[in-house]
């Protein structure tokens, strides 16, 4: 399971919402550059990047910086955040990022979803199903599609979909944990990969995870919980890689 260090960019600076409400933010870095830096430093393999102008549709120099943390090679990106038509999806793979983050495409535009697939392959494509109350929500997460997460993981599935990543956006930022159970069903039900995101705000967290010894669990991204120092980085490799009770 990859450990993945968040950082959410608006207006240049590194942030992050509480539950994903625009307005509750808290910067925790004037520079991401720097911050990715000292990411990658302590080890950190990958990145997971959103740019939260772009999640909201407001034009940002966002991609700039991106492509600054890239082409420094420190870490492997994943990137997402208002990309929305395939030509952002182009540029975004342009810059060098490893893989691209869609949301609102995925459920929205299935014609060039599966165009999307085909010409950049799934492993390059991580679809975010960003749920409130157990249902999708959409464009920056202040829309909701009325789809149930499981039915939607399935959906993305039939049409060749790989990998999700899957957030409860009311847990996000607040530290009381991932939604374990809504992880748990649909790694039950489908045979994707699974990225849980949201919640993390502890090591016992990170072991709870852990314990559903489950290999399409690919990966965990935490935020919040290692910006305020709640662990360190290396503390929280060491609880995914060596806990074994």
């Amino acid at each position: 399971m990859r450990l993945i260090p968040a950082i959410d960019l608006k207006r240049g600076k590194c942030v992050r919402l509480l539950r994903g409400n625009d307005a509750a933010e808290t910067v925790y870095g004037e520079d991401p550059v720097a911050v990715a830096e000292s990411w990658a430093k302590q080890g950190a393999e990958w990145l997971h990047i959103v740019n939260l102008d772009g999640a909201f549709g407001r034009a940002s120099d966002n991609l700039r910086i991106v492509g600054q943390i890239v082409r420094a090679g420190k870490s492997k990106v994943e990137f997402g955040g208002g990309l929305r038509t395939e030509e952002d999806v182009e540029n975004a793979l342009e810059l060098g990022v490893e893989k691209v983050v869609l949301g609102t495409i995925a459920f929205e535009n299935r014609e060039a979803l599966a165009r999307i697939l085909q010409k950049h392959g799934a492993r390059r494509v991580v679809i975010a199903l960003d749920t409130k109350d157990g249902i999708v929500a959409t464009k920056g997460w202040t829309e909701s599609s009325g789809i149930h997460a499981v039915d939607a993981a399935r959906d993305l599935e039939s049409v060749g979909v790989k990998e999700i990543l899957a957030t409860d956006v009311a847990r996000d930022g607040m530290l009381v944990g991932p939604d374990i159970a809504g992880i748990e069903a649909i790694l039950r039900d489908t045979s994707l990969g699974v990225i849980a995101s949201g919640g993390v705000g502890s090591l016992e967290h990170l072991r709870k995870l852990v314990r559903l010894q489950n290999p399409r669990l690919t990966g965990v991204i935490v935020g919040k919980a290692l910006y305020e120092r709640r662990f360190t980085l290396a503390e929280a490799f060491e609880a995914l890689h060596s806990f074994t009770g």
